[in-house]
């Protein structure tokens, strides 16, 4: 079901920027986050051809990884009350490293799969600009804290999805927008509530940026994803069990923010199956 992983050395895209894939590889090998993410940001309009056919070996260094903050297990993580200003500060880093993996996942499709269309290069180029945008404007706000990423431990449970499907594009678009990414359209409307709670308007509407532009990259995933699967005749809601089986995907639990997910592009059929396995499901009218 893999679709053209990159396998051969196409030298002068490793060395120059030739082409829009060659420049997200040089990118997402970048240690640090925030010239990652100032680099992304800086070359946001540039007009490169794709070179969807050009073959990339993988380098070493991908992705990029900085020395802090230090990487845990997820049930290693501390607990901490929002309520508290480190509390709160842990909270504003965790999503700020969220966000820094974002944008390696929106690089690592555009430079890792060869013989996609175009524009899904193109799209999800434009994820990645994003991306850097929301890491930028959560960590000038942990700043305001006084802490700054890699001050608090953080878990590594995006990018493992991304190393499990780095040999299937149809799998990484199942899996990494329309079920990681998706979750934070389920998760945001709570976490800007806790923000609120505590007297963090800042907070809150740098998360409510953030949830009007995940729908439209989880609908990116929505839409190519099925693209894909009527490329080769698959049925998209059975392929999704099936992927989400053989790559070890968490079982999903609501409460789901079924209005974004709609706004999102996800069918009737895919919510009933993802509200009848969810014991805790609940159905909100409205998009927060």
């Amino acid at each position: 079901m893999s679709t053209h992983p990159t396998t051969a050395v196409a030298a002068n895209a490793l060395c120059h920027d030739t082409t829009l894939r060659a420049l997200a590889l040089r990118l997402i090998r970048i240690c640090d986050p925030h010239d990652n993410a100032a680099e992304v940001r800086a070359h946001g309009r540039v007009n490169l051809v794709v070179g969807a056919d050009h073959n990339i070996e993988e380098p070493v260094g991908v992705p990029g990884r900085p020395e802090r903050p230090p990487l845990l297990e997820p049930r290693l993580m501390p607990q901490r009350a929002v309520g508290s200003q480190v509390g709160r500060a842990a909270l504003v880093h965790a999503l700020t490293h969220i966000e820094a993996n974002a944008i390696n996942l929106a690089l690592d499709l555009v430079w890792r799969f060869r013989g996609l269309p175009d524009a899904l290069y193109r799209e999800w180029w434009q994820v990645a600009v994003e991306e850097a945008r929301h890491f930028q404007l959560l960590h000038t706000h942990l700043k305001s804290l006084g802490y700054a990423y890699g001050d608090f431990p953080a878990h590594d449970g995006l990018w493992e999805m991304a190393r499990r499907t780095r040999d299937d594009v149809l799998a990484r678009l199942a899996l990494v927008p329309r079920t990681l990414e998706a979750r934070g359209l389920d998760a945001t409307p709570a976490v800007r509530n806790k923000l609120i709670s505590v007297g963090d308007t800042r907070g809150a509407e740098i998360l409510a940026i953030i949830l009007r532009d995940e729908i439209r990259h989880v609908e990116k995933g929505n839409r190519w994803y099925r693209s894909l699967c009527s490329q080769q005749q698959l049925d998209p809601v059975g392929t999704y069990a099936c992927l989400a089986q053989r790559y070890g995907a968490p079982r999903l639990h609501g409460p789901f923010n079924l209005p974004a997910r709609r706004a999102a592009g996800f069918t009737e059929e895919e919510l009933t199956v993802l509200c009848d396995t969810s014991p805790r499901a609940r159905l909100p009218t409205t998009i927060p």
